[in-house]
């Protein structure tokens, strides 16, 4: 025994020595387990790993991590053992708090995106196996947006953690709440035998959340939308049903808010218009009515455009200009989506000689899917395509932006189309990163040069301390796999100071230039040139 066991357990040499076994003196319950790893090392040759909860004389528990080994006499035989106890308590609890913070919401406490993935492949599995009912509720706050506007950022906070409160009170203990970010939830019913079971804790839902709020001598007011998908009704995996969740919820919200919505595969409204969407787009592309809008990109220190992201528009005869979130959705995985997206492609790039020939000379960031992406011959296309621009190599010129929740569908599938582009100086960027929750070892494989950080975790990263923790860990995983790194949706002077402390490279987002027209992006070059943002 040395002196550092006996002051840390207040038990001293002598009453060690005087003992016949050095465990004797120990608590009860640690004596037992210590005689077993004594015996377990004796019986082997390799050091024997172990550990142990003991109370030390400052009060508190503290883990052990012990090494035996045995001592062998010179003819072989045993002589006894000796160990180290070295006190990981710390790193435990450091271990612990690591896995809370990805797993859990640090606003409102409750599992954040990661764990909802998990939670719901459980209770889709134990809806399978006990052939129960199962609902996937997305949630979404209607009127938050003011409160942020008018109160400020304090005031919202508070009254999503009294949103989160409330839900928590409603649904049973089996059930799950998760925060997705901003004010969107997912509420998992489960156990459930009936459909009006869901009825039931949805109504009691709207009817929580709708109370009026005290906040700091405030009366709050906000109502919710809900959309749900019903298993087995809706018998899909987990990220279907998450997204048919969420359709359900636009539909809740369109319908007057303060509602829910049932997802139908069958007769639900927007399956019933899909097919005259598709059919409408199809007639747009042959009749000309999309259009590229340009948004600047900005290198922070200097303040200078670096590139453009190509971003696609409809200009609808009855509804007017549309933004890629209210078509490009109903044509994905279609051959419609892959002809659109070459037209995309072909755009960019005509508009791109047309700059170089006016002296403009910028890359052009452009959006591909990952289905159009892993087209045949995708590679040869484009490099036939590119080489009308710039013959040869593209680099510096041609960047292709790739969403990473997509690429991760077919890492190795993706990672080798990649490899094949970069083959003729094509520069790829991998787009929403933080969205995916990809791993180190993915990220590898895909070789790409520039990593896009989500606009999600632009905007609430000044006010929510996970998102600002993601938007630096991105940050420094761009430097260390030597990349570039631009931060998507800046908005306010103190989100670009902020980035630009951290050490992010560069910047778009409606804060530095809305999206344009082609023939307005020479002229806004002109006049930002040399000036501040």
């Amino acid at each position: 025994m040395n002196s550092v066991f006996c002051n840390a357990t207040g038990i001293s040499e002598a009453q060690f020595l005087e003992a016949k076994h050095y465990s004797d003196v120990l608590p009860a319950s640690v004596a037992d387990s210590c005689k077993k790893s004594d015996q377990a090392c004796l019986l082997q040759e390799v050091p024997h790993l172990s550990t142990e909860w003991l109370f030390f004389v400052d009060g508190r528990e503290h883990l052990l991590e012990i090494t035996k080994v045995r001592l062998l006499n010179k003819d072989g035989s045993i002589r006894g053992l000796i160990g180290i106890a070295t006190d990981i308590t710390e790193r435990k609890e450091h271990e612990k708090q690591l896995q809370h913070i990805a797993h859990y919401d640090a606003l409102t406490g409750v599992p954040n995106r990661v764990l909802l993935a998990d939670r719901l492949s459980q209770a889709l599995a134990r809806a399978k196996r006990d052939q129960g009912l199962m609902a996937v509720c997305y949630l979404d706050l209607d009127g938050f947006k003011p409160v942020n506007d008018n109160f400020g950022h304090e005031v919202g906070d508070k009254v999503l953690v009294e949103i989160t409160r409330r839900i928590k009170e409603v649904i049973r203990e089996d059930d799950t709440v998760a925060r997705l970010g901003g004010d969107e939830f997912v509420v998992l019913l489960v156990g459930m035998q009936a459909p009006e079971e869901c009825a039931g804790s949805l109504t009691r839902l709207l009817e929580a959340i709708n109370q009026p709020i005290e906040v700091m001598g405030r009366l709050i007011n906000v109502s919710a939308s809900i959309g749900v998908a019903l298993y087995p009704e809706d018998d899909h995996d987990p990220d279907t049903l998450l997204r048919h969740a969420d359709q359900a919820m636009y539909v809740a919200k369109q319908s007057g808010k303060n509602r829910y919505h049932l997802f139908d595969a069958t007769n639900d409204q927007l399956a019933r218009t899909h097919h005259e969407l598709v059919q409408q787009i199809g007639h747009a592309l042959v009749q000309g009515e999309f259009e590229l809008y340009y948004q600047p990109k900005v290198q922070m220190q200097t303040h200078r455009m670096v590139g453009v992201e190509a971003l696609i528009r409809w200009h609808h005869p009855q509804r007017g200009l549309l933004l890629p979130s209210q078509f490009l959705d109903v044509i994905s995985g279609t051959e419609l989506e892959v002809a659109l997206g070459e037209w995309v492609i072909a755009s960019a790039i005509d508009q791109l000689r047309v700059w170089r020939e006016q002296g403009l000379f910028i890359e052009v960031s452009i959006n591909v899917s990952a289905y159009h992406l892993q087209t045949p011959n995708f590679a040869n296309r484009l490099k036939a395509q590119s080489d009308m621009c710039c013959p040869g190599n593209c680099y510096g010129t041609l960047q292709v932006e790739v969403l990473e929740t997509a690429a991760l569908e077919d890492v190795e599938g993706v990672g080798n189309i990649i490899r094949e582009c970069k083959a003729f100086g094509m520069s790829f960027a991998l787009d929403d990163f933080g969205t995916g929750y990809s791993s180190l070892s993915y990220l590898s494989k895909f070789d790409v040069d520039v990593l896009k950080i989500d606009q999600s975790f632009v905007r609430d990263m000044l006010f929510d301390k996970g998102d600002h923790a993601i938007v630096q860990g991105i940050i420094s995983l761009a430097k260390a796999f030597d990349m570039g790194i631009v931060a998507e949706g800046v908005e306010t002077d103190e989100q670009y100071q902020a980035l630009l402390e951290m050490g992010c490279e560069v910047v778009q987002g409606f804060g530095v230039a809305e999206p344009m027209p082609a023939a307005s992006l020479v002229e806004w070059a002109a006049k930002q040139k040399g000036a501040s943002v």
